[in-house]
């Protein structure tokens, strides 16, 4: 479920916590956005409720250690997709044993980056103790993981505040979540600086790179350097109907939940993206492009090679498309090891070049 506003600044996460059956959670969930639904559009916030009985994440089972930000399986790449949209999260949880319940401490335990320097706030329920050491052990791995509790939260006692399995309403119980949501959302406003500042540089053919997985506010700008990369392709293969030409923002946005993108800068901007996503055995790459000023430099072998890296231990072969006629993009892939290779389905005016994966010796 998500509310939205024509044009949110804020992106808030619900997570459901509990996945046990009867759970009074996404009943809690609900009650929250409608409390605070005014506020929320009022101040240009999406809320999007992420139930963790539907996301389904098994016991974790990633090989690669979360902070690699290298995921094979699907489910973790969905989740990472997620959270990482998210600029704030409000977690809504019961306790279970003087803890938090199992399922929502794996959800955190599958990723590292992507809830780095963001605010999180609670909603917790429960009898005799409201939830609250539920929350008290939640704060401990959440501050690990680089997030920031806030001050307010919302604690209900069943006997008290349910019915029926439904939030008995007030005004007084209304207001506290929206105080809560307030303070979130200036918190969260306040630590964006921390997340948009580029990570370590990395080490690359030229100086000042900076290598990270694109987040919504990098589209705009990766948008643009799309077309002015794909200017050159309209001009190699004489026509201009091509779809990174025509793509609007939503649909690049929309890309993020079928795609992995990386942004690399150079000093503050922008100079090359990359895309990749698993399908079957193959890694198929997409929309490899470096800003025509920086061409020749090293920078498109260099990304090309660190999305190999980023394949999941199934994919045995690496796949990708240019256009038939651009003589430079297919000399730069064969000089990478990539060799033409036509396939059933490919469009007329396109090429397919595939590399088989050398396989990679693991310790341990």
């Amino acid at each position: 479920m998500s509310t939205n506003t024509a044009a949110a600044s804020l992106h808030v996460l619900v997570i459901v916590a509990s996945t046990r059956p009867g759970r009074l959670g996404p009943a809690i969930a609900d009650w929250f956005v409608q409390a605070t639904l005014p506020a929320a559009s009022s101040g240009e916030v999406t809320l999007d409720i992420a139930d963790l009985a539907d996301i389904g994440l098994p016991l974790l089972d990633e090989p690669e250690h979360p902070s690699s930000g290298v995921y094979a399986h699907e489910h973790t790449r969905a989740w990472s997709r997620r959270v990482a949209a998210a600029d704030a999260f409000v977690v809504v949880t019961p306790e279970y044993n003087y803890a938090m319940p199992a399922a929502l401490k794996n959800a955190f335990d599958f990723l590292y980056h992507e809830w780095a320097w963001k605010p999180v706030a609670f909603v917790s329920y429960g009898n005799t103790s409201a939830g609250t050491r539920s929350v008290q052990m939640a704060k401990q791995v959440v501050t690990t993981l680089k997030m920031m509790p806030i001050g307010a939260t919302v604690a209900l006692r069943i006997a008290d505040s349910t019915s029926n399995g439904q939030v008995l309403r007030s005004a007084g119980l209304d207001e506290t979540a929206r105080r809560m949501l307030l303070e979130l959302t200036r918190v969260a406003s306040a630590m964006r600086p921390l997340r948009t500042e580029p990570e370590s540089e990395v080490t690359g053919p030229v100086d000042g790179l900076r290598l990270t997985t694109a987040q919504p506010d990098d589209l705009a700008e990766l948008l643009v350097l799309q077309r002015c990369c794909w200017v050159q392709e309209a001009l190699a293969n004489d026509t201009l109907d091509l779809a990174p030409l025509r793509e609007t923002l939503d649909e690049l946005r929309e890309s993020m939940s079928t795609w992995h993108l990386w942004c690399v800068r150079r000093h503050g901007r922008l100079v090359a993206a990359v895309r990749a996503r698993a399908r079957e055995r193959a890694w198929l790459i997409g929309r490899l492009m470096v800003a025509p000023d920086q061409a020749g430099s090293g920078i498109g072998t260099w990304l090309l090679s660190h999305i190999e890296q980023q394949a999941p231990q199934e994919a045995a072969h690496y796949e990708l498309f240019t256009g038939r006629r651009s003589t430079r993009n297919i000399q730069l892939y064969e000089r990478a090891g990539y060799a033409l290779s036509p396939a059933e389905g490919t469009p007329h005016d396109a090429v397919r070049l595939t590399k088989q994966r050398q396989p990679v010796a693991r310790l341990g």
